[in-house]
Parts: C-alpha cells; sequence; structure tokens
C-alpha cells in the first residue's frame, strides 16, 4: 500500500512545462510535458509535423525535431535539431523507370553551425548517370553557397519551406526533366562554442 502513495506523491510533486519551437518557427506550442524538475528538460527531444506549425495540411509530409535548450519559468525553448520525410511521404515518390538522385552536404552556416542535409531529386524517366553526377554536384554546390551566406536561423527556414530544394530544382532541370525535387533530412551537428 505505502508503495502505491509513493508512486502517487511522485507524479503529483511534477509540474507540466510548456515547449515551444524557435522564434524561427514562430514560437509555435510543441506540446507539454511534465517534471519535477526543469534541469531534466534540457536535451530532451520533441518531435511533430511542420502541419502543427503552419496548419498548412500540405505540410503534414514533414517530421520535425526540436531540442530543448532552456527552462524559464513555466516555458522550455527549443532549437531546430532536424527534420525528415515520413517514410509513406518518400515512398509515394519513388516511381518505376525514373532515377532517385541523392546527394548527402554537410555544410556550417554562416554563424558557424554544423548540419548534414540529404538532398532527393526524383526524375520523370531514367537518366544517364553522367547526368546524375551534375544533379548532384548542382544539389552539393547550391545548398554550400545558402549556407555561407545564410545564418542558422534563414538556411534552416530555406531548408524546410523548401526554398533551397527549388533553387536546386531550378538549376537541376536544365540538366533532366524532374519530378521532384527536396531535402528529405537534416539534422544538426554542433552549434557553435558558447564565448563565455
Amino acid at each position: 500500500m505505502s508503495s502505491k502513495r509513493r508512486v502517487r506523491d511522485k507524479w503529483r510533486s511534477k509540474a507540466w512545462y510548456t515547449v515551444t519551437s524557435p522564434p524561427y518557427f514562430g514560437n509555435t506550442e510543441l506540446g507539454s510535458i511534465p517534471t519535477d524538475d526543469p534541469n531534466k528538460l534540457i536535451g530532451r527531444i520533441m518531435d511533430g509535423t511542420l502541419y502543427d506549425l503552419t496548419n498548412d495540411f500540405a505540410h503534414q509530409y514533414l517530421k520535425m525535431y526540436f531540442q530543448v535548450l532552456k527552462v524559464e519559468g513555466k516555458k522550455a525553448y527549443t532549437i531546430f535539431k532536424g527534420h525528415e520525410y515520413s517514410r509513406d511521404y518518400l515512398r509515394s515518390l519513388v516511381r518505376r523507370r525514373t532515377t532517385r538522385v541523392d546527394q548527402l552536404v554537410s555544410v556550417t552556416t554562416k554563424d558557424r553551425y554544423k548540419l548534414r542535409v540529404a538532398v532527393s531529386a526524383f526524375t520523370l524517366a531514367r537518366i544517364k548517370t553522367t547526368q546524375e553526377h551534375i544533379i548532384r554536384r548542382i544539389m552539393k554546390q547550391t545548398v554550400e553557397e545558402k549556407a555561407s551566406t545564410l545564418t542558422f536561423d534563414q538556411f534552416v527556414q530555406e531548408v524546410v519551406l523548401g526554398k533551397i530544394a527549388s533553387d536546386v530544382y531550378n538549376e537541376a532541370k536544365k540538366i533532366a526533366p524532374l519530378r521532384h525535387v527536396g531535402i528529405r533530412k537534416s539534422r544538426l551537428l554542433a552549434q557553435p562554442p558558447v564565448a563565455g
């Protein structure tokens, strides 16, 4: 009987903290987490979809990950940790007699955040290996150029909202007819050291 009471007391000592997305995603509420010690929240990953942030049903397929950075009062503030296409959506893009071109690019933004970005292009018909190589080069160049001129916040927005993908598409479609270009996955690898 005593063990039952202890469990209930433990639960009662927990408070709920509201987790919000970073300012560059509109400080949207991502959900609430209960904890007895706010420090335990730091480093926790919250996931959701881009739809949760934009209320645009077309963004349902994009999974987003945010990591808790700090807790103030009853609010937990996060940083963008990465995103990926949902499995179903990725499967729906793969078609017969077409080519999928993938490129993995590691970049550093203007404010020294390191990310790894996976770009994918889906063609309308099979293409030659030489065309694949050129498309990969375009992907790498475009993503690297963007990262070098944008801050982390700006870069992440362009990655998630499809701006970088459309820049890749506009260049790569000159090489081969394309059905879809997207950044199917991204991950934050490192943040710049905090000067202290």
